[in-house]
C-alpha cells in the first residue's frame, strides 16, 4: 500500500536563516521518498491543515496550482503501477515525475519499462514485453521513434502487417497494442508527449480483446486420469500427481504449485501467496491432495524444501534461474499430459492451465459466484463472473431445449 501527502519540511539555509520546503511525500513499504516544489520564507504562509499555501505568499495561487498538479502525476502513476500489478519503490514514483532518466523517444521508455519489471523480478512479464516490443522496433526500424510519431495510420498499418504473418494471433496482436497504450499514457503524465497526439479511444485506435474458447475437463475425464495404472516414481505418474494436485486445489498455477514448500502447509492447510497477483491464500487440503503428499513426504529433510523436486536444485535468489527451471518443468508436463490424454482417452488437449479450466467445468453453477471468486482468488467478482461464464450452459441448453421441443 502506497501513500501521498503533502507536508511542510522546516530547513536552515547556509546562514543560518530558517526556511519551509514544500515536499510531496510518497511512502511506500515503509520506504519514503520526498518531491520539493518551492521554499517558504515564513510558516504562516502554510496552511497545515488545508496543505496549502496561504494568501500571505504573493505567489499562493501559482504554488497551489502545482501542488496539485504534482500530487494529480504522483497519484495517476501510482494507480497505473497498481491496476497494472506492476511492482514500484517510492524513489522510482518520485524519479519518473521529476523526469529523471526520462525516456523521450517510445524505445527508451519501452527499455526503462522492461527494466523496471526485472527489477521486480517479474522475468516473465519481461521476457513478454520485451517481445512484444521488438515485433513493434522491427516493423518500424527506427530505435528512435517519437510518441508523436505514433499515430492511428501507423499503428493500422501495423496491426495489418501482422494479421497478414498469419503466425500471429488476433489476441497477441492486440496485447501488444495494449502494451504500447500503457507506454503512451505513461508518456503523457511523465510530460514527454502532449495528449492530443494520443492515437487510441472509440473514434481512433481500438483495442478489443477477441473471446476465446476455455474448454476443461468433465469428472468423467478427471477420473479416467485418476484411474490410470501409472507406476509411482516415474515421470508420467509425476505428471499426473502434480496435474491432480493443481485441480483439486482450484486450478493453483503450476508455477505456484512448484514454488510450493513443506512449511506453506500448517494442519492441513495450505497457506501460499499467489505470484500473478500477490494475493495471500488459505486453503483446507482435500483428502485426495493429502494422498498426493504423501508420495512426495519420503523426500523432505528440511521444513522449507520444496514440495515437488523441479525447483529442488535452483538457486531460489536468482529470479531468472527460478523463471528458466518452471519454463522447462512446464514444457516437460504438457509434453507428458499430451501422453496421458492418449492412455485416458480424452480427445481434448491437456495442458497444466487445463486443470483451472477443468475445476471451472466442473464446477459451473454448483456453487455461488461469491465462493469462486475466493476459490480462484480473483481480486474482483467480475473477473470470476467473465471467467465461470465460459463453463455455465445449463440455461442456454434448457432454454434451446425448450424452444426447440415441438
Amino acid at each position: 500500500m502506497a501513500t501521498i501527502k503533502v507536508v511542510l519540511h522546516p530547513k536552515k539555509d547556509n546562514s543560518g536563516d530558517k526556511t519551509y520546503r514544500i515536499a510531496i511525500r510518497v511512502t511506500k513499504d515503509r520506504k519514503q521518498n520526498y518531491l520539493y516544489l518551492a521554499n517558504l520564507k515564513d510558516k504562516a504562509e502554510w496552511n497545515d491543515e488545508k496543505r496549502a499555501v496561504t494568501k500571505l505568499n504573493p505567489k499562493h495561487s501559482q504554488l497551489n496550482r502545482l501542488i496539485r498538479k504534482k500530487y494529480d502525476a504522483i497519484e495517476d502513476l501510482m494507480l497505473e503501477y497498481e491496476s497494472s500489478n506492476e511492482t514500484f519503490t517510492a524513489r522510482q514514483i518520485i524519479d519518473e515525475v521529476k523526469g529523471v532518466k526520462l525516456g523521450e523517444t517510445f524505445f527508451q521508455l519501452a527499455d526503462e519499462h522492461v527494466e523496471n519489471l526485472r527489477k521486480a523480478k517479474k522475468h516473465n512479464r519481461a521476457i513478454s514485453d520485451n517481445s512484444k516490443i521488438n515485433n513493434f522496433l522491427a516493423y518500424v526500424g527506427d530505435k528512435d521513434l517519437t510518441f508523436n510519431e505514433i499515430d492511428e495510420t501507423l499503428l493500422n498499418r501495423f496491426k495489418y502487417h501482422l494479421q497478414a504473418k498469419e503466425t500471429v494471433s488476433e489476441r497477441s496482436i492486440m496485447n501488444i497494442l495494449i502494451l504500447i497504450r500503457l507506454l503512451y499514457n505513461r508518456a503523457i503524465k511523465m510530460g514527454v508527449v502532449d495528449r492530443k497526439y494520443y492515437p487510441f479511444g472509440t473514434d481512433k485506435i481500438r483495442i478489443k480483446l477477441p473471446e476465446t474458447l476455455k474448454i476443461g475437463l468433465d469428472e468423467s475425464e478427471i477420473r479416467r486420469i485418476e484411474n490410470l495404472d501409472l507406476k509411482e516414481g516415474t515421470t508420467i505418474a509425476h505428471t499426473r500427481n502434480v496435474f491432480l494436485f493443481s485441480f483439486y486445489l482450484a486450478g493453483i498455477r503450476i508455477a505456484d504449485v512448484l514454488k510450493m514448500k513443506w512449511n506453506d502447509i500448517k494442519q492441513d492447510r495450505l497457506y501460499y501467496k499467489m505470484g500473478k497477483n500477490n494475493k495471500v491464500v488459505s486453503i483446507k487440503l482435500p483428502e485426495r491432495v493429502i494422498s498426493i503428499l504423501e508420495i512426495y513426504r519420503k523426500d523432505q529433510k528440511k521444513g522449507n524444501d520444496y514440495i515437488f523436486p523441479e525447483l529442488k536444485n535452483a538457486n531460489a535468489k536468482d529470479a531468472r534461474d527460478m523463471y528458466a527451471k518452471i519454463k522447462t518443468a512446464t514444457k516437460k508436463f504438457n509434453n507428458n499430459l499430451s501422453d496421458i490424454a492418449e492412455l485416458a482417452e480424452i480427445d481434448k488437449k491437456i495442458t497444466n492451465h487445463i486443470a483451472r479450466h477443468s475445476f471451472g467445468n466442473i464446477a459451473g453453477d454448483k456453487v455461488p459466484l461469491q465462493m469462486l471468486q475466493k476459490l480462484y482468488r480473483h481480486g474482483h467478482l467480475t473477473t470470476t463472473i467473465g471467467y465461470q461464464g465460459n463453463f455455465i450452459h445449463k440455461d442456454t441448453d434448457d432454454a434451446l431445449e425448450k424452444i426447440l421441443n415441438f
